[in-house]
């Protein structure tokens, strides 16, 4: 995967109306209904009032470490982050003790010590093999380095994990004030990065082959940073029907390089009426905060919009005018058409400081990916998408899949 800069681091009016309703009652049904062999983990938002530099730097360096050639010893995570975080606490080990690990769908390995050390109990064997990572985009690598242990990890009481592979750092970036990574991608991404070689088996791969759960899904839920909900929940073995108010559209993994090595789906993008990104490979990434698009798809996007670059933030600015005369964008997935509204392709205005913004500004969350459409992962559905939607990822023996549903926040207001 591809990192952001430092570790630390969303027809004509007749048609228009059809993908306002197929986005809302599209005619798909669950493929797993929740069940007793789930369990759901609370996850904590974490707002960076510090000040980040320039968010959509860090999140197109991230994209360019997802696209790298090679892929070797490559992951993706956003560590430092670009003003929102969310995170859940897990245990290793036996009394339990509890780390702060950030939630990311872009890499595979879970690993601590970033900020606690780790605690050796009777379920604690040191493998003899050393792990590492490489995170960052070409002009600023970072690693993470260290030895393997395989220990009991808790995610819930019901959800507990014998002998999982355990990266302890020695060697880390800074994640701010988090402890480590929980790796939810897919198991190739994993490959050569212990001594041995091979895929490591991931939490959700050890869950299903030990039979905690009957299913190897999980679902997301992320409310906006700046509703009155910022919870988020991470269901595993299922979904949270209840935090869903409209169909599930289901849209197989991509076969397209190097979009395949991920959560990748094909898409395409309308704003309004206008074409700006015809079928093309993407990724679904909860690491990444914006939504980033091919550099030819974003130029018309900014064209339409009206956009200017802001220096601070690296994102686009506009008016108050400008915003009110906004149209809504289309993600065309699977069979359906995701609209994400005016209010949904800005950055929630109450944390506009978080990133170096000013209180009374307007920016957008569409940013450039970095390269033209075509090679291979042209879009990054972030955390800003995906507070607006509920997110399924599934695994199957043949095939893996993400699905979206509407939630209470698809058409919030709240930004």
């Amino acid at each position: 995967m591809v990192l952001p800069t430092s570790i630390s681091s969303l027809l004509a009016l007749s048609v228009l109306a059809f993908f306002s309703l197929s986005a809302r009652a599209s005619p798909h049904l669950p493929r797993t209904a929740s069940s007793t062999a789930a369990s759901t983990l609370k996850l904590a938002v974490r707002i960076n009032s510090s000040g980040v530099k320039n968010i959509a730097a860090a999140d197109r360096a991230r994209a360019q470490t997802f696209s790298a050639e090679d892929g070797s010893n490559i992951t993706s995570i956003d560590a430092t982050n670009n003003g929102v975080t969310y995170t859940a606490d897990v245990g290793v080990g036996s009394p339990a003790t509890y780390y702060t690990l950030l939630i990311d769908t872009g890499s595979s390995n879970t690993w601590i010590g970033a900020n606690k050390s780790y605690t050796k109990t009777t379920t604690s064997q040191d493998t003899g093999c050393r792990f590492g990572l490489a995170y960052g985009g070409p002009t600023d690598l970072t690693y993470v380095a260290g030895v393997e242990y395989s220990d009991t990890v808790t995610l819930t009481s019901d959800l507990v994990i014998e002998n999982q592979s355990i990266g302890v750092a020695s060697t880390y970036p800074d994640l701010g004030g988090l402890d480590g990574i929980l790796g939810l991608g897919p198991v190739n991404l994993t490959q050569d990065t212990v001594c041995n070689g091979g895929e490591v088996p991931t939490v959700m791969d050890n869950l299903y082959a030990q039979r905690t759960i009957h299913s190897e899904v999980f679902g997301v839920f992320f409310a906006p940073a700046s509703s009155d909900n910022s919870g988020g929940e991470l269901t595993i073995g299922s979904f949270d029907n209840s935090k869903i108010t409209g169909f599930i559209n289901y849209a197989s993994s991509t076969s397209t390089y190097p979009a395949s090595r991920y959560w990748g789906i094909d898409q395409s993008i309308s704003y309004g009426s206008t074409s700006i990104l015809t079928k093309t490979a993407g990724i679904v990434d909860t690491g990444t905060t914006l939504i980033l698009i091919a550099t030819d798809a974003f130029r018309k996007y900014q064209s339409a919009t009206g956009g200017t670059p802001d220096e601070a933030t690296g994102l686009l600015k506009i008016s108050l005018d400008q915003y009110n005369q906004l149209s809504s964008l289309y993600f065309t997935i699977g069979s359906d058409a995701l609209e994400l509204t005016p209010n949904g392709q800005i950055w929630p205005r109450s944390l506009n400081t978080a990133i170096g913004g000013t209180t009374d500004g307007i920016y957008l969350v569409v940013g450039d990916i970095g390269s033209n459409s075509g090679f291979g992962l042209d879009v990054i559905i972030g955390y800003c998408f995906l507070e607006r939607y509920y997110s399924i990822f599934e695994k199957t023996s043949y095939s893996e899949s993400v699905a979206f549903a509407a939630t209470e926040y698809t058409y919030a207001t709240s930004n």
